[in-house]
């Protein structure tokens, strides 16, 4: 229904054709992808990308710094894993898992800090453990984010909710994640309920013919 979309505008991936896009300038905003993009090159530069390694040490950041970024994402093994550590090179998208990739890709937005993190399905390969621990340190860093997920349990980090309904209509309301979590646990076993009607209704059938 265009949510992916929609962000993919936002990011500045697609074009706009028509209408009016209002948004920050692309130094404030960071995509992240469910596929995450790797780059050629070295482990550091899959963490840093897109800033050089120069513009890296411009900053004033170290391979300590980004060393602490992986441990918080539990990655500071891959260090390790290469003779060449953080200049080992490789086919990264052939060798880590599509968790280890959306590791590695929020470990580049912690990296990165921007102000505004769009996160587009960016969690589905790791665990509820591992998201929370995403979500909550990116929160930490001051990023403002805008998701796009399936996930019920990523609601609590999010104060607005934007649904669209496919027809070209849309609602954009405050989120009372807690609230929320409870009506569609409710919603959920009433249509369980429902789809047993049919088969209560047969089995009355059945036993006031017999």
């Amino acid at each position: 229904c265009g949510k992916s979309s929609l962000f993919r505008i936002l990011g500045g991936l697609w074009p706009v054709y028509g209408g009016t896009v209002r948004k920050p300038s692309l130094t404030q905003v960071f995509y992240v992808p469910q596929r995450p993009y790797l780059s050629a090159g070295s482990l550091r530069q899959q963490i840093i990308y897109p800033d050089s390694l120069r513009i890296m040490r411009s900053k004033g950041i170290t391979d300590s710094d980004l060393l602490s970024i992986l441990r918080i994402l539990d990655l500071d093994h891959l260090v390790e894993s290469f003779p060449n550590g953080w200049d080992a090179e490789a086919e990264w998208r052939d060798v880590l898992s599509g968790g280890l990739q959306q590791r590695v890709a929020m470990a580049r937005l912690f990296y990165n800090r921007p102000k505004y993190a769009i996160l587009d399905e960016c969690t589905s390969s790791v665990t509820l453990e591992m998201e929370k621990v995403m979500y909550e340190h990116a929160k930490s860093l001051g990023i403002t984010l805008m998701t796009v997920s399936h996930r019920r349990s990523l609601w609590k980090y999010h104060s607005k909710i934007l649904q669209f309904d496919g027809q070209g209509n849309y609602i954009f309301t405050g989120l009372d994640a807690e609230k929320r979590l409870k009506l569609e646990d409710e919603r959920e076993d009433l249509e369980m309920h429902l789809r047993q009607v049919p088969e209560i209704e047969r089995r009355i059938a059945e036993l006031s013919a017999a």
